[in-house]
């Protein structure tokens, strides 16, 4: 039994089998998620050979500390904008030994949202070291926390295989 539903599995068997085939590892940074897409991935026997690691950084002193997050981009732009988005990926994939990393920053909610950054908002980029980046811009909506965490576990997932 697993805590993820089919699709999110059937994706995650996906990336670990055919990273492994290719030698690419992988590195997540989460915020809205908490852990939630390296946990997808190491629910798949194999996980060991293609996720590096994972960074937890749901504070803003966590993503400048952990990840080299500039504060100017968090003052000027906000935690959850495709800027921080594009730093977060930057430096997961660069304090790793990832081939490719997916980076997450959103409003999972119920609380915290605003007119101009609504609950539901969540910004993702991917990127690879052959310097492909991908960034998507979501508006899931007020649709429940675990739902939004789910989305964007399964969207995540779905970046991460469009750069292998």
């Amino acid at each position: 039994m697993t805590m993820f539903p089919a699709d999110i599995i059937a994706v995650s068997e996906k990336i670990i089998r055919e990273f492994s085939a290719a030698g690419l590892m992988i590195s997540t940074a989460e915020s809205c998620t908490g852990g939630l897409i390296a946990g997808a991935l190491t629910e798949i026997s194999g996980s060991s050979a293609v996720v590096d690691r994972g960074f937890v950084t749901y504070t803003n002193t966590a993503k400048m500390e952990m990840l080299g997050v500039q504060d100017e981009a968090l003052a000027r732009f906000g935690a959850v904008s495709e800027e921080t988005a594009r730093q977060m990926v930057h430096g997961a994939l660069f304090r790793s030994r990832a081939a490719v990393a997916v980076a997450v920053t959103g409003i999972a909610g119920p609380g915290g949202g605003s007119p101009e950054k609504p609950v539901g908002l969540v910004h993702l980029a991917a990127k690879s070291r052959r310097g492909a980046l991908v960034h998507r811009k979501m508006l899931y909506g007020d649709i429940g926390r675990d739902k939004v965490r789910l989305a964007t576990v399964a969207t995540a997932l779905e970046m991460l295989l469009s750069l292998k």
